[in-house]
């Protein structure tokens, strides 16, 4: 998935995966999944998908600050 905020693009397939949670199964309408990535310039994003039930009910890329990332890591180590 690509999202382009500003001039900056964020794509999960040019970007290196730094973590990833899930949460239930594939056709779980609660489940969802959540990958932090890191761009090549250094940019911290999260992306997010899931069930009609889940906190994410459309896939979608949000921004993160270095520190929010690093919290992110620690949270779901």
């Amino acid at each position: 998935m690509k999202k382009t905020f500003g001039k900056v693009e964020y794509d999960t397939e040019a970007s290196e995966l730094l973590g990833k949670v899930t949460s239930g199964s594939i056709g779980d309408p609660a489940g969802y999944e959540e990958c932090l990535f890191k761009t090549a310039g250094g940019k911290y994003f999260l992306y997010t998908n899931g069930g009609e039930e889940s906190p994410y009910k459309k896939e979608d890329i949000k921004r993160l600050s270095a520190e929010k990332a690093d919290e992110w890591m620690k949270a779901h180590k």
